[in-house]
């Protein structure tokens, strides 16, 4: 990996938040932390920044360097509360800083060499991702892979004192891995994950099936075998442009004709039918006509059948089952108490329980 361009502009400084230049309208960046990783936002004052620049950007962790990816464009007040930043740039980096960034980026591909051949010495199950090591040399992290849990404190002691600092060791799963380590989608373009979300969202099989795909495992996965993130886009859309659409293939009335509901494109806000009397023919209705499409309600035809329980006014009848019932019930009950054999009546012992006349025998 080459080095960072080392473009310092000595007048940028750290300015105080009361100070005249921080009422000024801000721009906001696009920037990445380390070369290959995803976008995040940041605001400035700075109006000369150019891609490749590096800032010094207030982080959990203190300054980190990051590297400029867009150019920024001007937002108001009101902008700024609909898109809220992610980071805050400082200034820009000085020489020494660049200087110290550029060796914090090789000094992160020599522990990843020799994490991983620590990890085959000890025979873990894991796979290394990613090695991050912060600016201040407070912390150092390791990401990884495993299908099961992996006892790696043999591992860790080993780094610590490669190192000489915090070790920490973070299992990712397979969307975190296809994040860090990037690709090109199935649509020609970089990942989404990797180039502009911060976060996953839950993606469902309910939303293929509301926009109407193909419920193909290979045409909607990504490259880490999940659901596509692409498809939470549109999802909303989808489902505002669905309302008051009749549903595929179900019959419908309009302007007195029966016909079927055929699949169209949603975005077009086209419905198509095909009447039942001429299948050839297909009938283009836009949104402003579909008021015009009906429930088709069969007519039924021949006399009412009557329900059981009532008589042919429909008024409800008594039922005799009931009695009959009980008296079953009693007859079936009195068949078995007269069983050759059988004892009845309130001198019958119970099962599992002995009788006085049997405890005076044993005395």
């Amino acid at each position: 990996m080459g080095n960072i361009a080392e473009t310092v502009h000595p007048q940028h400084q750290e300015q105080p938040e009361n100070s005249p230049e921080s009422n000024q309208k801000r721009r906001i960046y696009l920037l990445r932390f380390r070369a290959g990783q995803h976008l995040w936002s940041a605001l400035s004052t700075l109006d000369d920044l150019k891609p490749e620049d590096v800032v010094m950007v207030q982080s959990e962790h203190g300054l980190e360097p990051a590297i400029i990816a867009k150019g920024g464009m001007y937002l108001s007040p009101e902008d700024e509360r609909e898109r809220p930043a992610n980071n805050k740039i400082v200034r820009q980096a000085r020489r020494e800083e660049i200087d110290k960034f550029n060796n914090l980026i090789e000094n992160e591909a020599e522990a990843f060499a020799i994490c991983r051949k620590r990890i085959e010495k000890l025979g873990l199950r894991m796979k290394l991702i990613r090695v991050e090591r912060f600016f201040n040399g407070s912390n150092i992290i390791f990401y990884f892979t495993a299908d099961n849990r992996v006892d790696f404190r043999e591992l860790v002691k080993g780094l610590v004192q490669e190192f000489r600092t915090r070790v920490e060791m973070r299992q990712i799963g397979v969307r975190h891995e296809t994040k860090m380590i990037g690709g090109i989608g199935c649509c020609g373009r970089e990942l989404c994950c990797s180039s502009f979300m911060s976060k996953f969202v839950p993606v469902s099989i309910k939303m293929v099936k509301e926009q109407e795909l193909p419920l193909n495992p290979i045409k909607i996965s990504g490259v880490c075998n999940r659901l596509l993130c692409c498809l939470t886009h549109e999802f909303s859309t989808y489902k505002v442009l669905k309302k008051g659409r009749p549903k595929n293939g179900k019959i419908v009335d309009y302007l007195g004709r029966q016909c079927r509901v055929k699949p169209s494109n949603i975005l077009q806000e086209i419905v198509k039918l095909s009447p039942l009397d001429a299948a050839d023919e297909i009938i283009s209705l836009p949104r402003e006509e579909w008021h015009n499409i009906k429930a088709f309600k069969p007519e039924v035809r021949g006399k009412a059948e009557t329900k059981p329980g009532t008589d042919k006014a429909g008024a409800k009848t008594k039922s005799r089952s009931r009695p009959e019932k009980t008296r079953n019930k009693a007859a079936g009950s009195a068949s078995k108490s007269s069983k050759p054999g059988a004892k009845s009546g309130p001198n019958r012992p119970r099962k599992g329980k002995k009788t006085r006349s049997a405890k005076a025998k044993k005395k």
